[in-house]
């Protein structure tokens, strides 16, 4: 292979480098930090609560609906493999069952339900295992999650 052969595929080779795609950055629940940092970077506070032994949280607050990030999945309160989204509405004790039932059959990715005390709740799961997922596939869930905290919101308090 003469000196020109091996310019071209050096250049060719280099080219081809160039125009693989950049890896996506990977999230998991294994780095609540990471999760805090997402969130606060939309411009929501996040108050991440990690004791000893327990599973951390994330404490939040969109637009005036408060809410929860729930590490789950966990091992002695680490190394967690899924997020679940976390918000009720304590003051609202009078939604009946058919309107839960009519929430969960018409909306996509959360479920609806009475807690023991009798509040709304809602709450949507994320599966963040294995390596993670790319930041802005969790991001995407965040704006999922605002959409619905919205819609639910109008659905307890009888405008939805």
């Amino acid at each position: 292979m003469g000196r020109s052969s091996i310019a071209a595929a050096l250049a060719l080779g280099a080219a081809a480098l160039a125009a693989t795609p950049a890896q996506a950055e990977l999230v998991s629940a294994a780095n609540p930090q990471k999760i805090k940092e997402i969130m606060e970077s939309r411009g929501w506070p996040a108050n991440l609560v990690m004791n000893a032994g327990e599973d951390p949280y994330i404490e939040s607050d969109r637009d005036g609906l408060q809410f929860l990030v729930i590490f789950m999945n966990c091992t002695a309160g680490r190394n967690c493999r899924t997020l679940q989204y976390y918000m009720g509405f304590g003051a609202a004790k009078n939604v009946s069952l058919e309107r839960f039932n009519e929430w969960n059959r018409e909306k996509r990715f959360a479920r609806a339900y009475r807690s023991e005390k009798g509040a709304p709740v809602l709450e949507m799961d994320v599966d963040v295992d294995f390596k993670g997922i790319p930041r802005e596939n969790l991001s995407e869930t965040f704006n999922t999650w605002a959409a619905l905290m919205d819609s639910y919101r109008d659905f307890v308090f009888g405008d939805g």
